[in-house]
């Protein structure tokens, strides 16, 4: 990947690595080994596909993109680890416990996150996610068996826990559920094609690609006129109820990232451009009062685009261009 988010967090470069798009199913190494992460064989593919239910250990910094049953056990305090998970666009991940053996009376934790969180950066932002900050974390610590089985909202979702004593640990199954109106996705891959839809609800979805991207939207219904409007400080959609905006950005929050481009009204043909940020994000804000649609394909750009972005750029933050 020839850029990549600038956090210094070991489990921020698994994560990158995990985002490259090489296959749909990871299995991250033992830290310190060469490779941040393994393809699995062809043949548990096979199996995964077959309908056996997939089972390993999990590392302590882990990327998991396929269903299954997952063992975390401890071999000496481990104080700082995370699990990130990633489905399909279309999918929401359900995480349930199987068991858990922690010591939350001396300081050991396990907790749910409703999204991803990295360095304080969350994604879905705060302002696209329709749980509270405090509602997206769910403690095991204070739920306990109340609440074993948590649904997330989107296609990521993630766990991160504290264990001291070796030999404690949890054991938690993955599974994927369809999701009828994607609204908020991390994209597993550098390319692809994908049409959100927000059916009458009064909400903001973002579709984020952790690459420099051309990204094309072939097709928007908002229910207005043409328009295509580059960003400029007294400028843009904010005043219409439903619109399209492009972002860039290093981060992982949308609401962090910088306004490249406006789309304020309907229309049918092309419009494309390219962004060389570590993160381009497409965002539809939605009033609630119309069936709005963007349908839209992405590719990344390849090293001599990036090299040559500055010549014809339009404006200096991430050299967007049209």
């Amino acid at each position: 990947m020839p850029s990549a988010f600038q956090f210094q967090c070991h489990f921020v470069l698994i994560f990158l690595a995990a985002l490259r798009g090489e296959a749909r199913y990871l299995e991250v190494r033992d830290a310190g080994e060469d490779e941040p992460f393994l393809l699995l064989s062809e043949d548990l593919k096979r199996e995964l596909s077959a309908g056996q239910i997939y089972r390993r250990s999990l590392r302590c910094i882990d990327m998991l993109s396929t269903e299954g049953q997952f063992t975390f056990t401890a071999e000496q305090p481990q104080l700082h680890c995370a699990t990130f998970f990633i489905g399909d666009p279309e999918e929401l991940i359900t995480i349930d416990y199987d068991s858990v053996n922690i010591d939350c009376q001396g300081g050991d934790f396990l907790k749910v996150f409703d999204g991803w969180i990295l360095k304080g950066e969350k994604f879905p932002s705060s302002l696209d996610h329709p749980l509270s900050t405090s509602q997206r974390y769910v403690d095991f610590c204070e739920s306990g068996n109340i609440q074993r089985s948590i649904r997330s909202s989107q296609n990521v979702a993630m766990i991160f826990f504290r264990i001291h004593q070796p030999g404690n640990g949890f054991t938690v199954t993955v599974k994927k559920n369809a999701n009828l109106f994607p609204c908020n996705v991390i994209s597993q891959t550098p390319s692809g094609r994908f049409t959100m839809v927000i059916p009458h609800q009064h909400r903001n979805c973002s579709f984020s690609i952790i690459y420099p991207v051309v990204i094309k939207i072939s097709d928007l219904i908002l229910g207005h006129l043409n328009g295509l409007f580059l960003k400029k400080p007294s400028a843009g959609c904010t005043g219409m109820g439903d619109f399209v905006e492009l972002l860039g950005g290093t981060g992982l929050d949308p609401s962090k990232m910088f306004p490249l481009a406006d789309l304020c009204h309907s229309f049918h043909g092309s419009a494309q451009m390219k962004i060389g940020c570590d993160n381009t994000v497409l965002r539809m804000v939605s009033s609630g009062k119309h069936v709005n649609r963007v349908t839209f394909e992405y590719y990344q750009l390849d090293l001599q685009e990036l090299e040559n972005r500055k010549e014809n750029s339009i404006e200096e933050f991430c050299f967007p261009s049209i």
